[in-house]
C-alpha cells in the first residue's frame, strides 16, 4: 500500500525558463521517476526512432524515384498519351490496392500484435519490392497496368502491417499511459524526414531523369540502407511480453540450463521472419468439437486435466491444439502454450530435465503410448516445473499479466474434478 501511495504522489518537480514543470515520483525500487522523455518511454525508444528516421529518408527517396517511373509510364510527357487511358489505369490500381487492404486485413490482422517486429520488417521489405516493380514498369509498356496494379496492391497490404505494428510499438513504448503524446510525436518525426527527403529529391531527380541506369543504381542503394535500417531498428526493440517466438526460446533455455533468458539476451536471439520455426504447430483457443465427436473421446480429453484448458497433442504432426476455459486468464494460457512447447520438446534433441527425459525415451521408444497417457504425465510434471518458470520469467524482468500469444476467440465449458485451478 506504500508503495502505491508514493507511486502516485509527486514528490518535487522541476521546469526549463518560462516551459512546462514535469513531476517526480518515487519508484517501487526507491528510484526516481521523472515525468515526460525519457523516462515516460520504454529504454529502446531512442535507438529505434534513430533507425526508423534513417529507413524513412531512405524509403522517401526511393518513393520519389518510383514515382517519377509511374508518371513517366502513364504518359506524363507524352503527346500520344490520352488522359482517359491515365484515369482508366490510375482507377484500377487504386481498386486493386483497397481490395487487397481489405483481404490482408481480415486474413492476417488478428496475427500482426503477436509478431509486431516480424510484420513491421516484411511490411518495409515488401514496400521496397512494390517501389522496384513501379521502377521496372516502364520497361514493359505491355504489361504497366497489371504491373502498377501489383504494386499499389503489394503497398496497400504495407499500409495495414505497418499501421497495426506501428500501434502495437506504441502501446510497448509509452510508459507513462502516454500512447498518444509518443504516436503524436512519431508522426511529426516522420513529416520531418519526409520534408528532408523531399528537398533532397528535388536535387536528385534532374541528375537521374535522364540516365536510367543511373538512377537504378541509386535505387539499389537506397534500397539496401532501407532495408538495414529498418533490421537495426527492428533488432533494437525489447518486448518485455511473451510471444510464441520469445516463448520458445526462454522456454528451451531454461529446460536445458535451467535459467531464463531475460527480455534483452531473448529479443537479440529472436528470429526476425515469421513462419521459419521448425517447430510444432501450436493452436490455442480452438473450438472443442474440432477435437472430440463422442462421450468417450471427451472423456479421455479431460481426463488427467485439472487445469481449465485441454490439451490434444498430434504425435505423428506434432501439433498441439488447446480448449480453454470460459475462466482462462493470462496465466492458463501462458502455462497452456508452455505445456504445449514442452511437448514439443519430447520429439526434439538437446539436454531435458530428468522427468521429461523419461517421458521423451518413452515417446522415441516402440510402440508409442497414446498421446493422451504422455500428455496426463506432463501435466504432473508441469504442476512441479511451471510455478519456477513462471517466478524466473517475473525475476528475469518479463511481464507475465499479459502476453502477446496468438489466441483464437473459442472458448468452451466442461465437467471439471473439484481440485481445478483457475490461473
Amino acid at each position: 500500500m506504500a508503495d502505491d501511495v508514493g507511486l502516485e504522489t509527486q514528490l518535487c518537480s522541476e521546469q526549463f525558463g518560462s516551459g512546462e514543470a514535469r513531476g517526480c515520483r518515487a519508484a517501487a525500487d526507491g528510484s526516481l521517476q521523472w515525468e515526460g522523455f525519457p523516462d515516460s518511454v520504454s529504454p529502446d525508444y531512442l535507438p529505434y526512432q534513430l533507425w526508423d528516421s534513417v529507413q524513412a529518408f531512405a524509403s522517401s527517396l526511393s518513393g520519389s524515384l518510383a514515382t517519377q517511373a509511374v508518371l513517366l509510364g502513364i504518359g506524363v510527357g507524352n503527346a500520344k498519351a490520352t488522359v482517359s487511358a491515365a484515369t482508366a489505369t490510375w482507377l484500377v490500381k487504386d481498386s486493386t490496392g483497397m481490395l487487397g487492404r481489405i483481404v490482408f486485413a481480415w486474413w492476417k490482422g488478428s496475427k500482426l500484435d503477436c509478431n509486431a517486429k516480424q510484420w513491421r520488417l516484411f511490411a518495409d521489405i515488401l514496400n521496397d519490392v512494390a517501389m522496384f516493380l513501379e521502377i521496372m514498369a516502364p520497361v514493359y509498356p505491355i504489361c504497366f497496368t497489371m504491373t502498377v496494379s501489383t504494386s499499389n496492391l503489394a503497398k496497400c497490404i504495407v499500409s495495414v502491417a505497418g499501421g497495426a505494428t506501428r500501434a502495437a510499438l506504441t502501446v510497448h513504448q509509452a510508459r507513462r499511459n502516454n500512447m498518444a503524446d509518443v504516436s503524436a510525436k512519431d508522426s511529426s518525426q516522420e513529416t520531418l524526414v519526409n520534408l528532408a527527403g523531399l528537398l533532397v529529391s528535388l536535387l536528385m531527380l534532374p541528375l537521374v531523369s535522364g540516365c536510367p541506369g543511373f538512377s537504378l543504381g541509386c535505387f539499389f542503394f537506397l534500397t539496401a540502407l532501407h532495408i538495414y535500417a529498418n533490421y537495426r531498428a527492428v533488432r533494437s526493440l525489447v518486448m518485455e511480453t511473451l510471444n510464441e517466438g520469445r516463448l520458445r526460446l526462454v522456454l528451451k533455455h531454461y529446460l536445458q540450463r535451467g535459467e531464463v533468458l531475460d527480455p534483452t539476451a531473448a529479443n537479440r536471439m529472436e528470429p526476425l521472419w515469421t513462419g521459419f520455426w521448425p517447430a510444432p504447430s501450436l493452436s490455442l483457443g480452438v473450438p472443442l468439437h474440432r477435437l472430440v465427436s463422442s462421450v468417450f473421446e471427451l472423456q479421455q480429453l479431460v481426463e488427467g486435466h485439472q487445469e481449465p484448458y485441454l490439451l490434444c497433442w498430434n504425435q505423428s504432426r506434432n501439433q498441439v491444439q488447446v480448449v480453454l476455459n470460459q475462466n482462462a486468464g493470462p496465466k492458463t494460457v501462458l502455462r497452456a502454450a508452455t505445456h504445449g512447447l514442452m511437448l514439443g520438446a519430447l520429439q526434439g534433441d538437446g539436454p531435458l530435465p530428468a522427468e521429461l527425459e523419461e517421458l521423451r525415451n518413452q515417446v522415441r521408444a516402440g510402440p508409442k503410448k497414446e498421446s493422451w497417457v504422455i500428455v496426463k504425465e506432463t501435466h504432473q510434471v508441469l504442476d512441479m516445473l511451471f510455478p519456477k518458470f513462471l517466478k524466473g520469467l517475473q525475476d528475469a524482468g518479463w511481464k507475465t499479466e499479459k502476453h502477446q500469444l496468438e489466441v483464437d476467440e473459442w472458448r468452451a465449458t466442461w465437467l471439471l474434478s473439484p481440485e481445478k485451478k483457475v490461473l
